[in-house]
């Protein structure tokens, strides 16, 4: 008998330009794992969300969302939107990111870093027409 295989999914969560929001995010992400067996993975996902979350709320003044949907084989994608079309330095194309590290006593900037560091697959790209924002994703698969 051959194990049942989960068919693709994806929830979008819509959330307001609001400190709590990435926590919720979060939580969210975290049941959604579990719900689908997942669970292993909502560490480095966990991770992954709150970097992406916390780049939206910290550089955009509107709403952002979060997307997660499920990737071959058995992985996810972690996704998501804000309305500020700007992709940082070194996220939107694949290779390394060379003169885009903050300096070493810097309190902030090491976010993306860690996104690339711990993501299997990661990248970004404009979204709309007008470029009215950017969708940046991750992907974490099982080890």
């Amino acid at each position: 008998m051959s194990p049942t295989v989960s068919p693709p999914w994806t929830y979008t969560l819509q959330l307001p330009h609001d400190p709590r929001a990435p926590g919720i995010a979060r939580a969210t992400l975290r049941a959604v794992l579990e719900t689908y067996g997942l669970g292993e993975l909502a560490p480095t996902a966990e991770l992954l969300a709150g970097e992406l979350l916390n780049n939206a709320h910290c550089h955009t003044d509107g709403p952002y969302a979060l997307r997660l949907r499920s990737s071959s084989p058995e992985g996810i994608r972690v996704a998501v939107w804000d309305s500020n079309p700007q992709i940082p330095p070194g996220f939107g194309e694949r290779g390394p990111a060379t003169g885009h590290h903050p300096p070493d006593m810097a309190e902030s900037g090491r976010g993306l870093h860690l996104v690339r560091a711990c993501a299997d697959r990661w990248g970004a790209y404009p979204v709309g027409t007008d470029h009215a924002g950017k969708l940046m994703w991750a992907e974490v698969m099982p080890r």
